[in-house]
This record gives structure tokens, sequence and C-alpha cells, in this order.
């Protein structure tokens, strides 16, 4: 597909950053946010743009309209011009196709990301929902993996979260149903972190509450999590100490405790680049 750069982006997702916060939205509302050709490829360059944007220290992601995101859209997928096997044929790095990058890029954000989910959030969608630090979800949003309706296994990322958040007994019975979960229990199962009336307000506020803090404390936190969930006691171990002798006595460390001292709001400086480039191989 031959677009001006950053047409994708205008069609289908808007990016806004506004007190170091930035609002990722998912702009396909009439499609429920459906995950097309153009979808897949403006939701990476939004992950890339807030990563390396200057300034950012949380990102809230939602969807624009009725849903958060509806999934695949199958018949806008297989008429363009490669299929489903230009999306899920080979690239360099970490991530194989660009199926797994609209998910794992926001694993990869290297701060904390925030999913306001309403209405249907299936399939794709959810497992883009899946690689937000935290989810805010309303009590009756519709969720489920729903690959298994079309023979198919979730594969977008679904290795890297899903285990994490839920039981292995859990993630096989979601996976082997394909079953659809209202908000409600998808907070008792663990998929959600918190029920909400309004995801977004409660998105919004606790993003900027984490810009409030520390910068280099929060990315610090997010990498010392990400990287160390697998491991032996050993690299764990070490991990924390490596990420916190880069903390004790940086210039943002000293801001936190004299500001804290001082009971008054620290004056922080955002790191020049970020930690992870989602878009090196």
């Amino acid at each position: 597909m031959n677009r001006p750069p950053g047409a994708a982006d205008a069609e289908r997702v808007r990016v806004s950053v506004s007190d170091h916060v930035a609002i990722v939205t998912l702009t396909r509302p009439d499609k429920h946010n459906a995950l097309d050709v153009e979808m897949f490829e403006a939701i990476v360059a939004a992950a890339a743009r807030v990563s390396m944007e200057p300034g950012v220290r949380a990102v809230v992601l939602h969807g624009d309209g009725p849903s958060f995101c509806s999934g695949l859209d199958v018949m806008s997928v297989m008429a363009s011009g490669d299929g489903l096997d230009g999306l899920v044929s080979p690239l360099r790095g970490e991530a194989p196709n660009r199926f797994q990058r609209a998910a794992y890029d926001w694993i990869r954000v290297p701060v904390p990301v925030l999913a306001a989910i309403h209405g249907h959030c299936l399939g794709g969608g959810l497992q883009i929902a899946l690689a937000a630090d935290i989810r805010f979800g309303t009590p009756d949003a519709r969720l489920s993996l729903m690959e298994v309706k079309w023979g198919l296994v979730p594969d977008m990322a679904i290795t890297r979260t899903l285990p994490r958040l839920v039981g292995v007994d859990v993630a096989k019975e979601l996976i082997y149903t394909g079953r659809v979960i209202t908000g409600e229990e998808a907070h008792r199962l663990g998929l959600v972190t918190h029920v909400v009336e309004d995801p977004l307000e409660a998105a919004r506020a606790l993003a900027g509450e984490i810009a409030s803090r520390s910068p280099d404390a929060v990315r610090g936190a997010k990498q010392l999590l990400d990287r160390g969930w697998i491991g032996t006691a050993a690299e764990t171990l070490a991990l924390e100490a490596e990420v916190q002798l880069e903390l004790v006595g940086s210039p943002n460390q000293l801001a936190a405790v004299t500001a804290g001292v001082g009971r008054r709001a620290a004056e922080f400086v955002d790191p020049p680049a970020p930690f992870v480039d989602p878009t090196s191989p």
C-alpha cells in the first residue's frame, strides 16, 4: 500500500499529548474499531510515536464510538492486496508479524499503558488491551478470545500476557471455548484491573497520577516487572539491584526526595530518549 507518511495514522488512530499523558484513540467507530490493514499499521505507528516522544510519562489507549475494538475485520483484510498472508508474513525482530506488533509494541512502550475498555473488546481487540499494563472496563463490556470460532488460536502476543494475568486453566478455558464474558466477570478472573462506569475518565485520572511521579522510577519499575517475571532468583535479584543503582543519586531521585521532605510537588526532567524503540528490529 502506497500512502503518504502519517496517512494511516490520520485515518485510523489519533494521538494527543497533554500534561505528560498521551491519549491514543482508535478512530473507526462505525466499524466498532475493527482491525483492518490500515488500523494495524496505524496502531504500530502510534506505539512508536508515544515511545519516542519526549515528555510522555503515561499512555491511555481507548476506542472512539460504541466499542474499544471488535477484533479483526476479516472481509476487509481478505480484500486487501496481500490478505492475511501479508499480515502474518515474517518480519525481523522479536515480533514475527504485523498481527503481533499491534499488541506486543504496547508491551515495549517504556512508560505505563492504560487501556479503557467499553462495548466490544473481542479477539485481536482484547489481545491489544491485554498488552496494556492496567485495564479499566465497564461492567457490561463484552470480552472474548474468540479465535477458536474461526478455527484459529489467539496469536497477538497472547503468550506474553494472558498467562501472567490468570491461571493457566482459566486461560485455556477462555481460549478453548471463545466464550464472551462481561466486564464484571473479566474483573473477577483478572483480565480487567478495575470495573468503572467511565473507564476513559478513570484511566486519565490514574495516568495523571502516574505522570506526577519520577519518570525514571516509573520506567524503571515497568522494566523491572516486565523483565523480571521469569528468570532465576539470581537473575531477577540482580536486575532489581541494577535498576535501583541507576536511580540512586540521579537528579530525578534527588528531586523526589527534596519534594517529599518539603511536602511539595516535584519538578522532574524527562529522559531525552526512550529506553526501548519499538521500531527497531
